[in-house]
């Protein structure tokens, strides 16, 4: 974590709750539920401030997002982490729209098929979710599992990933 760092935050209403954006003048650096506790993220407090670009224009790809209008965000990240989280969590950003992975896929992607408790301990603390899309990580029988955002916004994510996902990214030859 950056110790020189200024946060800055905004929340927005989304389809799966309220949500908090954080940010350093570097990218996001967060987005966590209002509602829960993102401790586990150790961000740091952050001021209020909606008009920061890198906030607004987060605001505007999660609506596209939401409006089935988006697949791919393209907003500058500041992840905060270790080494390892970090690994794993640029790793989600390669996971494509409409697609699952296992924990042990991404164990296996990492190089050590036997970190999955390692893989799944990153997840937790994945501090810019929906767009680092740790909701498209499944247990290895595809039950949802493991959301700090829940298991219900993970299956609403998980549906309109889904049901609007565009034929081209249907086929995945991984499968």
């Amino acid at each position: 974590m950056e110790a020189n760092a200024n946060y800055v935050y905004k929340i927005i209403d989304t389809p799966v709750g309220p949500i908090h954006l954080i940010a350093t003048e570097k990218g996001l650096s967060g987005l966590v539920w209002a509602d829960k506790d993102y401790i586990r993220t150790k961000l740091p407090t952050a001021t209020y401030n909606e008009e920061t670009p890198v906030l607004i224009q987060t605001e505007l790809q999660l609506n596209e997002y939401f409006a089935k209008k988006r697949q791919i965000f393209d907003i500058p990240l500041d992840f905060q982490g270790t080494a390892f989280q970090i690994k794993v969590w640029k790793m989600l950003l390669g996971v494509p729209y409409g697609t699952t992975r296992t924990y042990g896929q991404l164990a296996q992607q990492l190089g050590d098929s036997k970190a999955v408790r390692a893989v799944g301990g990153a997840l937790n603390k994945n501090p810019i979710a929906i767009i680092a899309p740790c909701h498209r990580i499944v247990g290895t029988s595809g039950k949802l599992v493991g959301f700090a955002g829940g298991i219900r916004n993970k299956s609403i994510l998980l549906d309109l990933e889904q049901q609007y996902r565009t034929p081209t990214l249907f086929f995945n030859a991984d499968y």
